[in-house]
């Protein structure tokens, strides 16, 4: 389970969180929605240590992240796969290179059993034969695919997802939401989705939290948010500015 307590977060004088909470249990697949510049990927970066809290704590699978030695928290970010918004590919590696990354760095694995675990994982992301490609020869969708395999190489327990259909049409954002319910279903993996399409956020969630204002505003299952009554929540889930007072035109 992953707990993030009370977060309080702020950059010199701007204040991002302002008392963020969230479980997300084991199994489940969150979506956490909001503004743009709200703090939605300040709060996942808590999780694995990229960040520390003002105030506040941030618990995975009992231990503490901001109290963790340097090697404690390497350990349990090797549970943690991240996919970042545009991939972030190294653009002078092969695809193969940039999936085999975090398992070299590992070094538990032979060099033999490297190369298997990067032609399963490609193929996972239905992209079985890109090994040997440079990334500039990838599409948008393709990039984001590789951006997942690298992330689920090391078999995580956790999958943080920043965006990952930011810039894509709906047929490649479609294949990209089919490929995270995939990755729940072969691999059980607890999600964190960071997103605006709420299309995504209805295929892919179990649970949709909306950040608002540095705190969690409503959270709750799919039909629940699909249902509310806060006008902060459905002016941002029906995209109308004239429901929600700090965005009206």
């Amino acid at each position: 389970m992953i707990t993030l307590d009370n977060i309080h977060k702020a950059f010199g004088p701007k204040k991002v969180l302002q008392g963020f909470s969230l479980e997300v249990p084991e199994g489940d697949t969150v979506a956490i929605i909001g503004y743009s510049g709200t703090g939605k990927s300040v709060a996942i970066k808590h999780i694995v240590g990229l960040l520390e809290p003002d105030q506040g704590t941030v618990f995975v699978d009992g231990l503490e992240v901001p109290t963790l030695s340097r090697q404690a928290l390497y350990a349990l970010r090797a549970k943690i796969g991240y996919v970042f918004q545009f991939a972030a590919l190294f653009d002078s590696l092969t695809v193969g290179e940039n999936v085999a990354m975090g398992l070299r760095k590992q070094g538990a694995l032979s060099e033999r059993d490297i190369e298997a675990r990067i032609h399963e994982t490609l193929a996972l992301v239905d992209l079985p034969d890109a090994a040997g490609t440079m990334p500039i020869e990838l599409s948008g969708g393709m990039r984001k695919r590789v951006g997942i395999a690298r992330a689920i190489a090391l078999r995580p327990k956790y999958l943080l997802y920043d965006e990952p259909t930011t810039g894509l049409d709906p047929v490649t954002s479609a294949v990209i939401n089919e490929l995270m319910l995939r990755m729940q279903r072969t691999l059980g993996v607890t999600s964190i989705v960071i997103t605006h399409d709420m299309h995504s956020a209805y295929t892919v969630a179990t649970r949709i939290a909306m950040l608002y204002e540095g705190r969690v505003r409503q959270c709750g299952t799919v039909e629940e948010i699909r249902q509310t009554s806060d006008p902060v929540v459905r002016g941002f889930i029906e995209g109308r500015a004239d429901l929600d007072p700090g965005h009206a035109i």
